[in-house]
């Protein structure tokens, strides 16, 4: 039961954290929040910092960076998955040409950072007279200086410069600030980053599990650093998370998604779920059709042919691929996270999607539409309510924070050599659930093609693609032009769908749009509240 201690108390931290809303509405004045009732205790401020944690799992709303809705659909936006709804629905948006100042995602995610950074200001603010422990005290300033410096890691990866709000605010205040510039954000970043690893403990006991470490701030830090291509100082972050000796490669995968991978020394920091009470409808949008689901999330045929053949070699080059038995041999990270036609069962029933089979299993009304489905996330044993599952969802996890290292040592010059493949890429590859040939190529340039690749797959339908896609300046080349679901027909002599030349059939075509989309816009609803906030360009 330890394990959902933190879980409890932030579940009633959201609640005291509403009600203590109402009743400033009630008897305060509209423009100041008063705090005199409140923060006279330990125990305050835990119920406090547990507020500031809380994440917002509306099945409704668009949700935070940290939700399921807010972090995973961001794959609608890169070469990963196709939005069941459609290319107008918000987060595909951001990469088809489509995206404008009135996106309902974009403004959330603005809303949300907003809200969570105002939580901040007021956690800082106030703690400081609480009367409690001075050690204390001072790792939940460490905590909370995280998740401000989190949420302004975010928007400056995606809007670059804006507003900087350090303290609580009137309405007058807030309806009047200015966009500070994208290096004042990154600089701001770097030393909360910076600061708050030193006053975090480097592991936490079971009954604080969710909350950070150590390691987590790093490596919002070593993310930081790396889409500021300040390579070696990245090389060196991500080299002390490894130094910590805190955490370990999971010899499974599947499970690392899954309820019971939750407590797995691979995840670094997730956001935390507990079923029916701090449950989230995770599976209710993910399950396929077949059970129940609504099938938002259709992983696209790009992704599905990254996955190499058993024998490391991708598909246009292994002797193992064989183009009618597409899904034989292939790198078993493929099949525990993409549902496959004809050759994947769930519940016992197997995956049949093709538009003309009478047997078709994940049709009419909330059928895929590009003939797969999401297996990741999607726990066949469970067995409750889907609008209130409990698993987890991770945000870090060690393997990123390999892959990130040799990618980091790649960029600065640094030598490569087999001990350093080895102690990285390979141990990710060498995962019992995956034991997948080693990687032995130093050259740097073949290196980064293959690097790249392997974090695509390891890391799919996480919420990394779009972001990796943006820092390495190439959405514009990747996300232009038709994407595929599976195969349906012997070559392109389809009469009914229009299919590749391989028989796949076409889902969707994107136009990301080079001189305007690697930012998104300031919300319009803001601009129209503030005029001082500068419009990016393109909008």
């Amino acid at each position: 039961m330890k394990q959902y201690t933190f879980k409890i108390a932030l579940l009633l931290g959201i609640l005291i954290t509403f009600n203590a809303c109402d009743d400033v509405l009630e008897k305060n004045p509209l423009d100041k929040l008063s705090d005199q009732s409140f923060w006279n205790s330990e125990n305050d401020a835990k119920l406090a910092l547990a507020g500031v944690y809380a994440i917002d799992h509306n099945m409704w709303g668009e949700g935070d960076w940290w939700s399921y809705r807010g972090l995973l659909w961001l794959e609608f936006a890169s070469d990963n998955a196709y939005d069941r709804r459609g290319n107008k629905s918000n987060q595909s948006k951001l990469a088809n040409g489509l995206n404008v100042s009135t996106n309902g995602a974009v403004k959330n995610y603005w809303t949300a950072s907003y809200k969570k950074i105002g939580r901040c200001n007021n956690f800082l603010e106030n703690i400081v007279h609480t009367e409690m422990d001075e050690n204390l005290k001072a790792q939940m300033i460490a905590e909370v200086r995280f998740i401000r410096a989190c949420q302004y890691f975010y928007m400056c990866q995606y809007w670059g410069g804006v507003p900087l709000v350090t303290k609580v605010q009137t309405i007058e205040e807030a309806n009047n600030v200015t966009r500070a510039s994208k290096a004042d954000i990154v600089s701001f970043v770097r030393t909360e980053l910076s600061e708050a690893v030193s006053g975090l403990p480097s592991s936490r006991p079971t009954e604080e599990k969710g909350r950070v470490t150590k390691a987590a701030a790093l490596a919002f830090l070593g993310r930081l650093q790396m889409a500021e291509q300040q390579w070696g100082d990245a090389a060196n972050t991500f080299k002390q998370i490894i130094d910590l000796g805190e955490y370990q490669i999971d010899d499974r995968y599947e499970e690392l998604f899954l309820t019971s991978g939750e407590t797995s020394k691979e995840i670094i920091w997730a956001s935390q779920v507990l079923q029916d009470d701090l449950g989230h409808a995770i599976m209710q949008h993910f399950l396929p059709y077949i059970a129940g689901g609504w099938h938002i999330h259709c992983p696209l045929n790009e992704i599905v042919d990254a996955y190499d053949c058993v024998d490391g070699l991708p598909i246009s080059q292994s002797p193992l691929y064989d183009a009618s038995k597409p899904f034989e041999n292939r790198d078993p990270r493929l099949a525990m996270s993409v549902l496959l036609p004809n050759t994947s069962t769930f519940n016992g029933v197997l995956y049949v999607t093709h538009p003309d089979s009478t047997k078709a299993m994940d049709r009419v009304p909330n059928k895929t539409k590009t003939g797969y489905g999401l297996r990741k996330y999607n726990d066949e044993n469970y067995d409750g309510d889907t609008y209130k599952s409990g698993n987890d969802v991770p945000i870090i996890r060690y393997a990123e924070v390999l892959l990130s290292y040799l990618e980091a040592m790649i960029e600065s010059g640094a030598s490569i050599d087999q001990a350093l493949l080895d102690a990285t890429i390979n141990k990710i590859r060498g995962r019992a659930a995956v034991n997948l040939p080693a990687i032995t190529e130093t050259n740097p340039d073949a290196l980064r093609t293959l690097l790249r690749n392997e974090r695509r797959v390891e890391l799919a339908f996480e919420g990394i693609r779009y972001w990796d896609l943006l820092r390495w300046n190439i959405a514009h080349e990747v996300m232009t032009g038709k994407f595929y679901g599976a195969k349906i027909a012997d070559g392109p002599s389809s009469t009914s769908y229009v299919v590749n030349d391989n028989g796949n059939y076409f889902v969707t075509e994107r136009a990301f749009r080079k001189d305007v989309d690697y930012l998104w816009p300031i919300p319009q609803a803001e601009r129209d509240i503030n005029d001082k906030l500068e419009q990016n360009p393109g909008y």
